[in-house]
């Protein structure tokens, strides 16, 4: 198996082979393009924006951070604002119409509790899911294996470490749902 394999699987592996590698670089050099040359938001920008995550169907305002963007998926309508981080080891879905604000972070990234392991230099990732619908408010972090359900609002600066029911309005850190939105909250 190799160590994209192990990757994908979500098993441990050596981010320093030379298949994944040369596929950061690639995104590296997009991201580049991104975010220094292509201020325009024009077909040149959102030529570059498919070729990084070729899952995307939403938008992102750069600057723009993420490992591969390969394992990046954002559904139709959806925003990613300014400055956001999405370390991509696992997939990362973001559905329809979701809204992130500027800061937040998605870090699929687990590395071993056990110091003689962590000192291998290998990683793992955990998928994080974002549901259709949802607004995570500015500075808001989602932890490695996190899903939170559609509709769900997280509030600015929260700390998500588990996952979040659809419908809800999550806070804090860690990120704890304070209510359940209802119809009436659709109309307000």
């Amino acid at each position: 198996m190799t160590e994209r394999e192990k990757m994908l699987a979500g098993g441990w592996f050596d981010p320093r082979d030379a298949e994944l590698t040369a596929i950061r670089d690639n995104a590296t050099r997009l991201m580049h393009r991104l975010n220094v040359e292509l201020c325009g938001h024009d077909d040149a920008y959102r030529a570059a924006l498919r070729e990084l995550c070729p899952g995307c169907e939403g938008f992102i305002r750069e600057p723009f951070r993420c490992d591969y963007g390969l394992n990046i998926s954002i559904g139709e309508g959806s925003f990613v604002n300014f400055d956001c981080v999405f370390l991509d080891l696992a997939p990362i879905r973001i559905g329809r119409h979701t809204l992130i604000g500027p800061k937040v972070q998605l870090l699929t990234a687990l590395h071993p509790f056990d110091t003689a392991q962590r000192r291998t230099g290998l990683e793992a990732g955990r998928p994080i899911t974002v549901g259709d619908d949802c607004w995570l408010g500015g500075g808001v972090i989602v932890c490695p294996g996190v899903a939170i359900g559609d509709r769900s609002v997280i509030g600015a600066g929260a700390v998500v470490t588990r996952d979040i029911p659809a419908d809800s309005v999550a806070v804090g850190n860690p990120a704890r749902v304070i209510r359940t939105l209802t119809r009436q909250d659709e109309t307000e």
